[in-house]
């Protein structure tokens, strides 16, 4: 490949979840294992999980998983347009990294997504002008044919920009030719004109046996199947969408490695509704002798050695699953006894005594479980940060994104500036509670406090001593940097995003409404 700047590739997918972000961040790494300067680009991105950059802007934590990929630092281009859903029916949209207000899906649809087109187009010149290459992931699917006129992520912005468009499709589900077919069919002819082809994710088994059914596609839609990559397990990537994570019973997938003391350590991660962030366990599920599970029933705390109160977007309302579900009472109990719990960010905040809340649930006063002493005051501002403190002993780094602003009133700091001077959050008892996002990622923090918690357990539990997560996380991008080398047909992968669509790609009826 040249080394001229403003090669560009779209990548979008038949549906949610078909493996559009990882294969985005895939070509990435392989890219940048060529000596080709790279970047991540979601113009338009709905999720609960996000990431703080340098420059304190809140972008989709699979935008900052790409830029690590492609070996970059985030930045707010990267992902312009964020929107964090607060219910079925309203998101906040974050603009540049910045909330800018809360919106219906009529309001966003009905008008301010449209507006916001030449922001992101903006957004992905001046990509191009700084990188060799622009890897863009779209969302959802390019043939909601509902959503067109408006659309900012998919072809609205291929259409923009130029751009070559690869259609990703997960054939575990089934279907995937009609999918391909279909997809490509229910769009006009100008966007057409710019799906140069396909991707096949998730394949498991003989390949030969799926040849002739791509020779089919071939003739059936003039297009090239670009690579067939395989079923990989236990990638840990981060996911996007913290809406569609099973609620109970979902074990992370953690290291194979047996423990390295005599016990295992059990940890419950309670699924609140709007759930965000739940990657901050992700540290925890690489620790060998560690299972981490996502649960919703009380009595799944019981044989939890450590439970955890994750972040989420609808603090109060997480606040009244608890009660409802009867782990309100459970985490009482826990806490009476000296058994450990940890809540971070809204999960925090869920811990302590009391919230006052006009700005998120508008709810006013409310009683929190009475866990840490501490008060909650929502800000109409949001706290973007990227703090650095030291807990335990261990240096610890961390993100903050959050509308709650805690006044600690007693107990034990948790994190400080390494002078005594508390940073954030507070301990009491087997209590702990933190608003900063990611801090478990810091290996001699999660080693501290998971020794910590397994004397508070009563487990014989030891933590690895050479467990990086970072190391790991590494990993797990060259794996997907490996599925694109060894899986794609990387010579014209290289000239479509270096020369854009083949001309000439024929036209597939009947084309959109």
């Amino acid at each position: 490949m040249s080394r001229r700047r403003g090669g560009g590739l779209l990548v979008a997918g038949t549906t949610s979840d078909a493996g559009k972000s990882v294969v985005t961040a895939g070509v990435c790494r392989w890219l940048v294992r060529q000596g080709v300067k790279g970047a991540p680009f979601k113009g338009q991105n709905m999720s609960l999980n996000s990431f703080v950059t340098r420059e304190g802007a809140e972008i989709g934590r699979a935008q900052a998983m790409q830029a690590q990929a492609a070996r970059v630092e985030p930045t707010a281009l990267m992902n312009p347009v964020l929107l964090k859903p607060g219910s079925d029916r309203s998101s906040q949209v974050v603009l540049m990294g910045k909330p800018v207000g809360e919106l219906s899906a009529r309001g966003y649809h009905g008008g301010r997504q449209e507006a916001l087109l030449g922001t992101v187009v903006e957004c992905l010149e001046e990509l191009r002008g700084t990188y060799e290459a622009v890897i863009c992931e779209g969302a959802g699917s390019p043939a909601e044919i509902n959503l067109r006129r408006t659309d900012i992520v998919n072809m609205g912005i291929a259409r923009a920009a130029r751009l070559p468009v690869l259609v990703v499709g997960d054939i575990d589900r089934g279907g995937v030719f009609a999918s391909f077919f279909g997809t490509t069919a229910l769009l006009s002819a100008e966007d057409q004109a710019l799906v140069a082809g396909y991707i096949v994710n998730k394949f498991r088994g003989d390949v030969s046996l799926l040849e002739p059914g791509i020779e089919m596609l071939r003739g059936l839609t003039g297009r090239h199947t670009y690579g067939i990559l395989p079923y990989a397990h236990g990638l840990g990537i981060d996911e996007e969408d913290g809406l569609r994570v099973s609620l109970r019973g979902a074990v992370r997938e953690s290291v194979v490695a047996p423990p390295v003391g005599e016990d295992i350590l059990r940890v419950a991660v309670c699924a609140v509704p709007l759930m965000s962030n739940f990657t901050d366990v992700d540290a925890l599920a690489a620790e060998p002798g560690v299972v981490v599970r996502f649960v919703d029933r009380a009595e799944e705390l019981v044989d939890a050695d450590l439970v955890i109160v994750p972040g989420t977007r609808g603090t109060v309302g997480a606040l009244e699953w608890l009660r409802k579900r009867g782990l309100a009472e459970a985490l009482k109990r826990r806490a009476a006894e000296g058994r450990p719990v940890l809540g971070i960010c809204g999960g925090f905040q869920v811990l302590g005594e009391h919230i006052e809340d006009e700005v998120e649930s508008r709810a006013g006063s409310v009683e929190g479980l009475g866990l840490l002493p501490v008060r909650i005051r929502f800000a109409v501002g949001k706290t973007l940060a990227r703090p650095v403190g030291e807990a335990l002993g261990e240096r610890v780094e961390g993100y903050e994104i959050h509308h709650g602003v805690a006044e600690v009133l007693g107990g034990d700091p948790f994190i400080s500036d390494g002078n005594g001077h508390s940073l954030d959050g507070c301990r009491a008892g087997a209590v702990w509670g933190t608003h900063w996002h990611g801090s478990l990622e810091s290996d001699g923090f999660r080693r501290a406090f998971l020794r910590e918690v397994a004397r508070a357990a009563g487990r014989r539990f030891v933590p690895a001593p050479d467990t990086s997560f970072g190391a790991l996380r590494e990993e797990q991008l060259d794996r997907l940097g490996d599925l694109v080398e060894e899986h794609a047909d990387t010579d014209a992968l290289l000239r479509l995003i270096e020369s854009g669509a083949p001309s000439g790609l024929p036209f597939i009826a009947p084309g959109a409404p």
